[in-house]
């Protein structure tokens, strides 16, 4: 198929991304940062679902690399999913893997952002354990249709060599504006559960993105920041820096439960995978400070 080895770069030829999702939080922000690199990007018009739109695209762009930003998550969240399950598996499943398909056909590298909300904590990962997830353990969270789709197309990409699929979970950037910012969310909410999570900060991550690519890495990694954090521990930062009169109330789990319609996915992954090739990588409290907090930073006690 000529896929460039592991490791390689494409030093013969300029970069030229692919992007799909042009209108998520994902894809634009991938596409500011190929601004600031420098790096020749396009956005894909092609429907995932539809082969020769993406075939089109393909041939009209001649990209070194093709990113995945595009999916459904449901608006306002996943709870939309379990009403439109076909629309889901549309888009989640046959687009993604069509995409997958034709870039193998093309012999392209495609980088593909999934979800780590496969997991859930049980008694081989308990909660407080520093026990993550490995990359090539199998999914046990079933909870939401959402999730549900996400842990199959991952199980079928195993099968395909040219792809990276990287687990994004509970995103977080410094952009504190953003309705699908988990800081925004959790600061909107008029409860919050307190629970310890793997997530990941995009400032961080997506340049390291950019430069798997650029190192054309495949297989399946955990994209988080190492170690994880809990809601209030976040709040806590929010109102450090942030709104020093910032206040919160917690409730259970079985509480949440109530208002709603799918179970959230709680769990740690564990980080090594990515910690080995970006030994410069954060942990997730660290990022936080550095990327998110420090930036955005309104109080003078901070």
């Amino acid at each position: 198929m000529g896929f460039p080895v592991n490791g390689d770069s494409a030093t013969d030829k300029p970069y030229k991304f692919l992007i799909y999702g042009r209108t998520g939080w994902i894809g634009g922000f991938l596409g500011k940062l190929c601004q600031a690199q420098g790096i020749d990007f396009v956005y894909g018009s092609g429907r995932l679902e539809n082969r020769s739109s993406l075939e089109a695209d393909i041939a009209a762009t001649k990209p070194t690399h093709v990113f995945n930003a595009a999916g459904v998550t449901g608006r306002p969240n996943v709870d939309w999913c379990e009403s439109h399950k076909v629309e889901t598996i549309r888009t989640n499943v046959a687009g993604t893997l069509t995409l997958a398909d034709v870039c193998r056909d093309k012999g392209i590298v495609l980088i593909n952002y999934a979800t780590g909300c496969i997991f859930e904590y049980d008694s081989d990962h308990p909660l407080g354990s520093g026990i993550g997830y490995k990359e090539e353990d199998t999914p046990n969270f079933i909870g939401s249709f959402y999730s549900k789709t996400k842990a199959m197309v991952e199980d079928l990409l195993k099968n395909y060599e040219n792809v990276c699929t990287l687990r994004v979970r509970m995103p977080i950037s410094s952009d504190l504006s953003n309705p699908r910012n988990f800081i925004t969310k959790i600061t909107r909410y008029e409860k919050v559960v307190n629970i310890p999570n793997s997530m990941t900060i995009l400032d961080e991550l997506l340049p390291i993105s950019i430069e798997m690519a650029k190192r054309n890495l495949t297989g399946i990694w955990n994209f988080t920041n190492p170690g994880v954090v809990s809601h209030n521990e976040i709040l806590e930062m929010y109102r450090e820096y942030i709104d020093p009169n910032f206040t919160w109330k917690n409730f259970t789990l079985e509480e949440q439960a109530k208002v709603i319609v799918a179970p959230r996915s709680n769990n740690e992954l564990d980080a090594t995978k990515l910690k080995q090739e970006f030994p410069e990588l954060l942990s997730i409290k660290e990022s936080l400070i550095k990327h998110v907090f420090q930036p955005n930073k309104k109080t003078d006690g901070a």
